[in-house]
């Protein structure tokens, strides 16, 4: 099996970007630098009636994450708390949903972490789960269409998806990183 796409995002995972995650407060995952105070994040939820209009929560549990349809122009500014949950949820677990048979994951009945231990350990294990499924796919299996899990790009081959993958963790781990050094040099 070529394993460059594996070598790749392994190599930034494990020796780069969750080194810079060791650490991670609560205080830090909750973090929003913006001066009024309006990131999008994951917080308790809010009765639905106390809503602003167009605004949603995702999430099953007490903690939910904000989105809004439509997305506003310019996107709020995300916490690192809504980023960690984008990536688990919408990077990583549906596609180890719709790829590998793993459980049903959707921005809308994700149980939220509420702290950053929690975080960590749900990107962990919907790493792990990713990458395992990865590693099962040779060769000629790289080369299959995704399929219509993955929508307008159903044609796409699943090297295609897995070279996807790689940037946005990649992409948004990177931010994650950036918002820690905001936070190491607040006033």
């Amino acid at each position: 099996m070529p394993t460059v796409l594996i070598d790749q995002i392994e190599f930034d995972i494990r020796a780069q970007l969750r080194p810079r995650l060791e650490g991670l407060t609560d205080e830090e995952y909750l973090f929003d630098p913006t001066p009024a105070g309006k990131a999008w994040t994951v917080h308790p939820r809010i009765p639905d009636e106390e809503l602003a209009p167009n605004r949603l929560q995702g999430g099953s549990g007490a903690m939910a994450i904000d989105f809004e349809r439509p997305e506003p122009t310019p996107a709020p500014f995300t916490t690192i708390a809504w980023r960690l949950g984008h990536v688990i949820v919408g990077v990583l677990a549906v596609r180890s949903h719709s790829h590998f048979g793993g459980p049903p994951a959707d921005y809308l009945s994700w149980d939220y972490a509420a702290t950053a231990d929690e975080a960590l350990a749900q990107f962990d294990a919907e790493y792990e789960r990713w990458i395992a499924g990865v590693r099962s796919w040779d060769a000629d299996a790289l080369q299959i269409a995704v399929g219509e899990a993955e929508g307008p790009y159903a044609a796409s081959s699943r090297a295609t998806l897995v070279a996807h993958i790689n940037r946005e963790l990649i992409h948004h781990l990177a931010e994650i990183a950036l918002l820690r050094d905001l936070w190491a040099h607040r006033e």
